[in-house]
């Protein structure tokens, strides 16, 4: 299969863009995000305190601002017509003067321009003024949301990228399973499963595979510290919890092709589970299947999360509710729109979302799965497929 975006689909994903500032009355485009200019021109980066930015001409003329250090890995890589470069941050010369610099050049210095922010944001440290500030004659304006609108609706190529990661979350999973047992540590399993997953697939897809993400070499699976009692805490960081026999285990898998990545999440149980743990595991699945049931193209995404909390009102669960229903997701690890009550976007097929409601019990555990679909003209494809019943998620102990 193709392991990339292919480079008609950004030049499609620019006029598209153009054509929608055009009608909003901009002469082009300035961002700063490192997922949309990603998104625009192929360009991977780890921002940092040294500003990027992206430009766009009505004329369809592209360009990359970035420190020295970054010039040569966007010639290389960046599809745009010019990389330019400035020493380094903060420097002699602030970076958003050279900003300025290329904007003018580019004939945008006192036109109406569409951008993600007013300037780079505040990371790692970074200070400098705004876009409006260095040029006080354009007309600056956010376009944040057309963009983001435009990256909630998955291509068959971006759908593709997303269901081959599956596949990799698929075994690291697996093996993460198979791991488990009595008596080690979350990282040692996370690590061994991981790094085997990672090896696969590589050896499998060859030399055309990039996973062109700064958090994820390949495949991975692993806890986040959601061990025992630590699983009733959804958003925990890893501890190096050690497996006992009984424990409740949480789990997150998935693998990045192109920068495109599913998630994969199960709870699993070490040894036989109590009555009490099968009673909210079922709860889960419940509430789960509700969720992807309600699912369809045309509807809000509030409706989904009301399903599911009609069922913890119904049987009386509202304490062990923590979060929403599920989000969007392809390049980022949470996107827009969200399977929120309070968010009332249409869901549209192309749209890729986690579903993941859980069950949390404070003291005891967690219950959650979250898989990974694409909106059809009907409903739902699941794309993740790992077992989700109890039985197949029990580890003998």
């Amino acid at each position: 299969m193709q392991l990339r975006i292919s480079e008609n689909e950004y030049a499609r994903r620019r006029s598209d863009l153009l054509a929608k500032l055009a009608a909003q009355g901009h002469d082009g485009l300035v961002c700063f995000g490192a997922n949309n200019m990603f998104y625009l021109c192929a360009f991977a980066m780890i921002p940092t305190e040294r500003p990027m930015a992206y430009v766009l001409s009505a004329s369809g003329r592209s360009a990359l601002l970035l420190p020295r250090l970054e010039a040569e890995h966007a010639e290389e890589n960046a599809l745009v017509d010019s990389v330019r470069s400035y020493p380094e941050y903060p420097g002699d010369r602030h970076p958003m003067q050279f900003l300025a610099d290329l904007v003018k050049e580019m004939g945008l210095g006192g036109a109406r321009i569409g951008v993600d922010g007013d300037g780079y944001g505040a990371i790692y440290g970074y200070r400098g003024p705004r876009l409006s500030e260095v040029l006080p004659e354009a007309k600056v304006t956010s376009v944040r949301d057309t963009i983001e609108d435009m990256q909630m609706i998955n291509s068959p190529e971006e759908v593709a990228l997303i269901r081959e990661s599956t596949r990799w979350a698929n075994l690291a999973h697996r093996l993460l399973q198979d791991y488990c047992r009595d008596g080690v540590t979350e990282n040692e399993v996370s690590a061994r499963a991981s790094y085997e997953a990672t090896q696969t697939m590589i050896k499998t897809l060859g030399k055309d595979y990039r996973p062109l993400s700064s958090g994820r070499a390949g495949a991975s699976a692993g806890f986040r510290g959601q061990i025992g009692r630590g699983s009733a805490l959804p958003h925990a960081i890893t501890t190096n919890a050690v497996m006992r026999r009984g424990d409740v285990l949480v789990t997150g898998a998935g693998a990045s092709v192109w920068g495109y990545s599913c998630e994969l999440e199960r709870t699993m149980v070490l040894g036989e589970p109590t009555r009490e743990q099968a009673e909210y595991f079922q709860h889960m699945l419940n509430v789960q299947d509700i969720a992807l049931e309600a699912i369809k193209p045309g509807i809000p995404c509030s409706d989904v999360d009301k399903a599911v909390w009609r069922y913890f009102e119904e049987h009386n669960l509202q304490p062990t509710w923590r979060h929403h229903s599920g989000h969007a997701k392809s390049t980022q690890v949470h996107e827009a729109p969200f399977l929120d009550r309070g968010d009332h976007r249409i869901i549209q097929a192309g749209m890729i979302f986690t579903v993941e409601p859980g069950i949390y019990v404070n003291g005891f555990a967690g219950f959650r799965h979250s898989d990974t679909v694409v909106v059809t003209d009907t409903g739902i494809e699941m794309l993740t497929y790992y077992p989700r019943d109890l039985e197949s998620l029990t580890i003998p102990a």
